[in-house]
């Protein structure tokens, strides 16, 4: 992978968050390329609950400032950085207050899903995009993990498929197991019309479940992971269906050697 470009965009990360299967393989997987010569960047949201002093995240001024427009509201891009401690590996935090400024990830002290959490995945989406296009860094691969990044196929193919920075970047979305019940805001397929996104390519959003919103990501990829030992049938069916490069399940003990082989021959042939 020596001097390939490759862009994490995940729902987590260690050390910022606790370790589950999303955040241990958006760390180790990034970590494994950086070893091999590659260049990375990282991109999470910067939740309320990730601890600014401790991680010595800063805002970054000139990449910050910008609004981005969702369901015809202006709402302002902040992004801040920090580096994992050992490993000279930069993250970048997605932030904004009306969003992200919560003490909490995606559900309330109940358990239940923020009602905003449609908005939340677009502006992610979108804020990640405007932010490589500012630091004019063209990836290779971009490498999209858990579901609150899922939308990030889908604008980057549909919403930003004239900017010629992304031209020749493949996209791979892992598919987990970890995901959420019942559906998110049903509003969620107006919000991302409003964008003229053409309507054919989202009309799984009209019941914004969880296996809906990973369709979307599936459709819009050009290869696919699978993340989990298990996943529910009905997306590993789809995967099947879609006819795209699929690499089975590895664990941690052995992605290393998979994951660079998968890139390399089924990604960037």
């Amino acid at each position: 992978m020596k001097d390939k470009r490759i862009l994490y965009v995940s729902s987590e990360v260690v050390p910022y968050l606790p370790e589950t299967e999303i955040s241990s393989m958006s760390f180790e997987t990034p970590r494994m390329v950086n070893q091999q010569g590659g260049q990375i960047r990282i991109f999470m949201p910067r939740y309320g609950n990730i601890n600014e002093r401790r991680h010595q995240l800063h805002e970054v001024i000139r990449l910050s400032g910008i609004n981005l427009v969702i369901n015809d509201l202006d709402m302002p891009l902040i992004i801040k950085v920090a580096s994992i401690p050992k490993e000279r590996i930069q993250v970048y935090f997605i932030d904004n207050d009306e969003y992200f400024k919560r003490k909490a990830t995606l559900t309330d002290e109940d358990g239940n899903l923020f009602p905003d959490n449609d908005e939340r995945a677009i502006f992610f989406a979108k804020g990640v995009i405007e932010t490589v296009k500012k630091l004019n860094w063209s990836p290779d691969i971009i490498h999209v993990h858990g579901w609150l990044a899922s939308l990030l196929p889908l604008y980057l193919k549909q919403f930003y498929k004239d900017e010629p920075l992304f031209n020749e970047s493949k996209i791979v979305t892992s598919v987990y197991n970890q995901s959420f019940e019942k559906a998110l805001n049903k509003d969620l397929i107006n919000k991302v019309s409003f964008d003229n996104i053409d309507p054919s390519t989202i009309k799984a959003l009209k019941d914004p479940t969880y296996n809906n919103l990973m369709k979307v990501a599936i459709d819009q990829s050009d290869a696919l992971i699978i993340g989990s030992k298990e996943i529910p049938e009905e997306l590993e069916n789809y995967l099947k269906e879609s006819k795209k490069p699929v690499l089975d399940f590895k664990d941690k003990d052995e992605f290393a050697e998979a994951y660079t082989e998968f890139y390399n021959t089924s990604v960037l042939q």
